[in-house]
């Protein structure tokens, strides 16, 4: 059964945190905001910071179907909305024709019905039934060119979609629809304007370690606090691609089926490529410059 909306900012914290998803107050405001609202909730930010995430954690947490649009260059309206099933159009069309069922615009009125229609992750959110409207993640926008942001733009402001052949389907329920973006590009502000944004950045120590906690909780603690502070620094080196939280988590457990209890040097050269996915980054971090890191960060942990 679906659950109630949270009612508050706190307890929209709750809502996540019983979901292992932990969130800071200013991403639990406005997502507590974009529910009560009804508004979009757009989110920016680098890759693996947990942006889609938190529409899994939501429908999740609130007992609603997931729906998600994996956005893609080249992402038409007929991968994202519906399109015709045209086999089954021409099988119709050649049996009226063998029984002398020829009538234009009956054939017509017959063919491009609901009957015949694929329904794509868009219109499947908007014809949600009341009081179990899905979670719509519109993933990645900025892998998408231009035409498709105005697409959306009429879903994003009416909840609704126009289909020729049918007419304006209107959503019993809006969905919630969460959007996110890496940045790749910018989106065009007329969407923006539709939605709530926000900007997902990487978490602070102690809040990074309370999400290696939660997802990796075989990890040992020394390790858990060294390998947080480890990745801290990385982020704050020049390197091609900082490490996001998923590769935190990632890392953590890799080094868990390692057995490892604390980060040892060999451990991390083994490994670094959990951590990093580009090899200049790798290379950069070989040898000296991960043991002079690690140094620090045992000596930062030691002093506090």
């Amino acid at each position: 059964m679906t659950k109630p909306l949270p009612d508050s900012i706190d307890a929209t914290v709750s809502l996540l945190e019983g979901a292992d998803y932990v969130a800071d107050r200013s991403l639990a405001t406005v997502l507590f905001l974009s529910l009560k609202m009804g508004r979009p909730l757009f989110l920016e930010g680098e890759a693996g910071v947990g942006k889609t995430e938190i529409a899994k954690v939501l429908a999740e947490a609130l007992d609603r179907p997931l729906i998600r649009l994996q956005c893609y260059e080249g992402l038409d309206v007929a991968s994202a909305l519906y399109e015709w099933n045209y086999a089954a159009q021409m099988i119709e069309i050649r049996i009226r024709e063998a029984s002398g069922d020829t009538a234009r615009d009956a054939m017509r009125s017959e063919i491009f019905s609901e009957d015949f229609l694929i329904r794509r992750p868009i219109l499947q959110a908007l014809e949600g039934a009341p009081g179990h409207a899905p979670v719509l993640l519109i993933d990645e926008l900025d892998r998408t060119d231009e035409a498709f942001e105005a697409f959306l733009l009429e879903v994003l402001s009416d909840n609704q979609v126009t289909i020729p052949e049918l007419g304006t389907i209107k959503a019993p329920e809006p969905p919630i629809v969460i959007i996110t973006t890496n940045r790749t590009r910018e989106i065009h502000d007329a969407l923006k304007r539709r939605c709530l944004y926000h900007w997902v950045d990487y978490p602070q120590a102690d809040r990074e370690l309370a999400i290696v906690r939660r997802k990796a909780p075989r990890a040992n603690e020394e390790l858990s606090r060294e390998l947080v502070g480890f990745v801290q620094r990385l982020r704050e080196m020049d390197l091609f691609k900082s490490p996001g939280v998923a590769e935190t988590i990632d890392w953590a457990n890799a080094l868990t089926e390692l057995d490892a209890v604390a980060l040892d040097p060999n451990h991390v050269a083994d490994t670094l490529g959990v951590l990093l996915k580009y090899q200049d980054d790798i290379q950069r971090l070989q040898g000296a410059e991960s043991r002079k890191i690690l140094d620090e960060v045992r000596r930062d942990l030691s002093s506090s």
